[in-house]
């Protein structure tokens, strides 16, 4: 080891000064390993024609350029470059967004520079620094350990080996294979129990994992469940419209029409049947979605959970930082038999301690603290792992929030954890862990003596006697430390115990058997980590939206209830209330009731809280998880929604989870769940605006071409309203805001297929609308004008007017506007998109039928100002026909917009 310290310059009590850290950056680089290159955007580029779709197009091309219709080769091949540029350019952002999303939350690790405990990036650790490991810890790069307690790191990923390895600091032979080296711990394996420390031997590409070239970049998928249905439909969709398209070919040839007649009307209603643009639709409003939830503190770091959270039925959360502020605070304190006020909040040291006596009368302590008092706030203090910190004004903690409670209490009575931690250096530890409840540590204060803090049961357990006021050891009075424990519980405390043990003078390490028995009961604190306002309003909202929160903690289930019912888990005063021992006895049976009845679960251990979820989900529940530590993984891979602390939280829990907090705050869930919503609503109006076109085409041209009529619409001209118009239109609803009450609707069904059976109603009855209008415009214009090209223009501008109200008619604009229109005080939506989209679409139009290149390349004719004036017409009746589907289609689209 010693040569080991010496190669890399460090220093094992001390660690790196900032002028080697600096140097070591200049000359090693940052810890990342680099980034594998992607496929290359020539590429990326061409895979974007590898679809049926556009094959067709390409043939269809070819042939057409085969029988000397050059332009309208060009066209067709023009669209389909067109098309493919337009995806690249959206699945580019946004696989770009994900990715910087991904990269925004780095990953924290604790070191010891300058003599001080530091949490920094990973990717700042260089050789040399002294990385200190703690249960649920994401080992950041190659450390040769040279002090461990009970440590154990989880190698799966490096060796394969499936459980977790004792760690040692023993030399070993160099020789050693990989997967029995005790004495080191490699980047990107877990610590799952006990603690540590480590010299840093190895950073990015000289780490074991970069020497075989693993890459830990994150990849970016963008095929969800949802695009599947989509592309699953497209096929159906493709291969009927395919077989459709050959059978009018056949029966046009049978009945006597011309070969390129045949030929034409099968490629345009084989390309108006299907929505070109919906695929770049679905990405696009996907993408808004993701940046938007990262907006409002929700980092999505697996696409399907965009999905998910808009049909989550149960939201499971812990406590702790979610639901509250995360500042415990002490707020009573119990030592010698008597009762202690603690005033001032957070982590401050502006407050003091104070005595309040039966006749209510507060006083402080001029001639100091009483012994009892003392010993039990210096247990807090020397007990502990955690570091006050301030900014100005701004006070916060490195460690545990209790613990840092514990230090902030010591502080408002003057007690520095400076001046006791020099008085009373700490000789070993036992770190705390949830199968134990309790932390302990041993110190040399003239003589030697071991402090404990834990629950309430575990250390209390321990002891036979306790301190007085006057610091004489007495018998034990566990009915007075009962009584007191349940005051403080009852006003929502958490209760911390607190003792000591002396030891002989030759004692230089600590195991379990140590305080097994023995312990002096010095005193209790009780704190609190008082409720977020914005928690409890998004609380409220879930309700209302039909999702139902249960309160999963390892909190006393005294203290669980009272926060659940100054949150208003429940609208009915009694919160229903279990134990994780009470759940142990259960059955699946009564598991199963136990979970649906129930609003909190207190004391609950790590495979009860993955039993919950699994008795949740059995009962046909989408359920969504929070969790922080490495216990709440199993349980957060379960869940159909994994949400892991961004700021708190473990490696261990972020890596399971599909969704991170940068807040910790249960009020982003509320957030992500009414964007998941919105996502999903908004995907339900770009299907309810894009087929009912490719439906009205479909049916003019396919009863056009059986009847041997001129076709209304050719297929150059379906392409131009299917990828331009139509992307220029129904992109704008990607970016349409969140209905009023869509967190008033209940969860959406999970299985629910994509076209349900309203939707499939208003897609036939607007494609009717549509039908009607194109087929017979058309066949009117071209009596009253005789120009084919015209009645084409027409038939064609007369269906954009059209769509122009029936887009209205789905989004939160067209809903201002009628209520307006009713004479009712409604807001006008904020709605630049869609207008945009609007203004684009009419200026695009106005080229379509008035430039003379466009007439050349699509075959359209310019219109006179009364012929403008016709196309108009047909918005009037679109109006009410728009309102009367929105009534008698209660479950489409409109049930969250109109």
């Amino acid at each position: 080891m010693a040569e080991a310290v010496s190669d890399m310059g460090g220093d094992l009590e001390q660690g790196l000064t900032a002028e080697a850290v600096a140097k070591r950056y200049e000359t090693d680089g940052w810890n990342e390993l680099p980034v594998k290159p992607g496929k290359p955007a020539w590429l990326r580029f061409l895979l974007q024609f590898h679809q049926p779709l556009l094959y067709i197009l390409l043939i269809a091309g070819a042939v057409k350029a085969s029988l000397g219709s050059w332009t309208n080769a060009a066209v067709i091949w023009g669209v389909t470059f067109l098309n493919a540029i337009i995806g690249y350019v959206q699945e580019a952002k946004a696989e770009g967004a994900i990715a910087s999303l991904a990269k925004a939350v780095t990953t924290e690790t604790t070191v010891l520079r300058d003599g001080q405990t530091l949490q920094v990036p990973s990717r700042d650790l260089v050789l040399g620094d002294i990385v200190l490991l703690v249960s649920g810890d994401k080992v950041p790069a190659d450390l040769r350990l040279f002090k461990t307690r009970n440590l154990q790191v989880d190698e799966s990923a490096l060796t394969g080996e499936s459980l977790p390895v004792d760690k040692s600091v023993h030399p070993l032979p160099v020789e050693t294979p990989l997967a029995e080296r005790a004495n080191m711990a490699y980047t990107g394996s877990f610590v799952t129990f006990g603690q540590g420390r480590g010299l840093v031997v190895a950073t990015a590409e000289a780490t074991e994992v970069g020497k075989i070239s693993r890459s830990m970049e994150q990849r970016v998928s963008l095929s969800t469940p949802l695009t599947r249905k989509f592309a699953k439909f497209s096929r159906i969709l493709l291969y009927a419209i395919l077989s459709l398209a050959t059978l009018t070919f056949a029966i046009g040839l049978r009945q006597g029409e011309s070969w390129d007649y045949m030929f034409e009307a099968a490629v345009a209603l084989a390309v108006s049947a299907i929505p070109e643009g919906l695929p770049a639709v679905v990405t696009i409003t996907l993408a808004i979605g993701v940046n938007r939830m990262a907006q409002r503190h929700a980092i999505i770091r697996k696409l399907p959970a965009v999905e998910a959270l808009g049909s989550a039925t149960v939201i499971c959360s812990d406590k702790t930082g979610t639901l509250t502020e995360n500042q415990m605070t002490v707020q009573v304190i119990y030592a010698g038999g008597q009762p202690y006020q603690v005033r001032g909040g957070g982590y401050s040291p502006k407050g003091e301690i104070v005595q309040r006596h039966d006749d209510q009368i507060e006083s402080s302590f001029e001639d100091g603290l009483p012994d009892a008092l003392r010993e039990c706030l210096t247990a807090g203090v020397l007990c502990n792992d955690a570091q006050l910190k301030h900014e100005g004004e701004q006070w916060s903690v490195v460690g545990d929030p209790t613990e840092g409670a514990l230090l902030a209490a010591a502080t408002k009575a003057d007690l520095s954890q400076t001046g006791l931690t020099a008085a009373n250096p700490r000789l070993d530890s036992i770190p705390f862990e949830s199968q134990y409840q309790y932390m302990a540590t041993l110190h040399n204060a003239g003589s030697r003596v071991i402090y404990v803090k834990g629950s309430v049961e575990a250390v209390l357990s321990r002891c036979t006697q306790m301190m007085n006021l006057q610091s004489q050891v007495m018998p034990l009075e566990r009915e007075s430390i009962e009584q007191a424990v349940e005051a403080m519980t009852a006003q929502a405390l958490r209760v911390l115990a607190f003792a000591c043990k002396a030891v002989g003078p030759h004692q230089h390490a600590l195991d379990h058997a140590d305080i097994e028995t023995g312990l002096v009961f010095l005193g209790l604190q009780g704190m609190i980590d008082p409720p977020r306002p914005e928690a409890i309003a998004a609380v409220h909202v879930c309700r209302h939206a039909g999702i139902r929160i249960k309160m999963i903690t390892g909190d006393h289930v005294a203290t669980a209830r009272a926060i659940a019912q100054r949150i208003n888990l429940q609208q009915a005063e009694d919160v229903v209330a279990f134990e994780g021992r009470a759940l142990i006895a259960m059955d699946d049976a009564q598991l199963t009731q136990a979970v649906e009845s129930g609003d909190v679960f207190a004391r609950v251990a790590p495979a009860q809280k993955l039993r919950l979820v699994e008795a949740l989900q059995a009962k046909g529940d989408i359920v969504a998880m929070t969790g922080d530590g490495v216990n709440d993984a199993p349980a957060l891979k379960q869940a159909d929604i994994g949400i892991a602390m961004g700021k708190g939280g473990t490696e261990v829990a972020r890596e399971a989870a599909d969704m991170l907090l940068t807040d910790d705050n249960f009020a982003s869930i509320e957030a992500a769940v009414e964007e998941g919503r919105t996502v999903y609503q908004n995907l339900r109006k770009a299907i309810a605006f894009l087929l009912p076109v490719n439906g009205g085409e479909s049916m003019t041209i396919l009863i056009s071409a059986l009847l041997a009529r001129d076709l209304p619409i050719l297929s150059l001209q379906v392409l131009w309203l299917n990828m331009i118009n139509s992307l220029t239109m129904t992109v704008p609803l990607a970016f349409e805001p969140k209905s009023p009450g869509i967190m008033q609707q209940p969860p959406r069904y999970p299985q629910e297929p994509l076209i349900t059976r309203p939707l499939l109603h208003r897609i036939l009855l607007v494609s009717l609308f549509n039908w009607v209008l194109i087929f017979g415009l058309f066949e009117w214009a071209e009596v009253a004008t005789g120009d084919v090209a015209v009645s084409r223009t027409m038939a064609i501008q007369a269906l954009v007017a059209a769509r122009i109200v029936y887009l209205l008619s789905i989004s939160q604009l067209g809903k201002s506007l009628l209520g307006r229109l009713r004479h009712r005080s409604t807001p006008v939506a904020n709605a630049p998109f869609l207008l945009m989209g609007i203004g684009g679409a009419i200026a695009l139009q106005i080229l379509f039928s008035q430039w003379s290149v466009m007439n050349t390349l699509f075959e359209t004719a310019p219109l006179t100002w009364n012929q403008w004036l016709i196309c108009l017409l047909p918005m009037l009746p679109m109006v009410p026909f728009a309102i009367w589907v929105n009534r008698v289609d209660p479950n489409s689209p409109r049930a969250v917009a109109i």
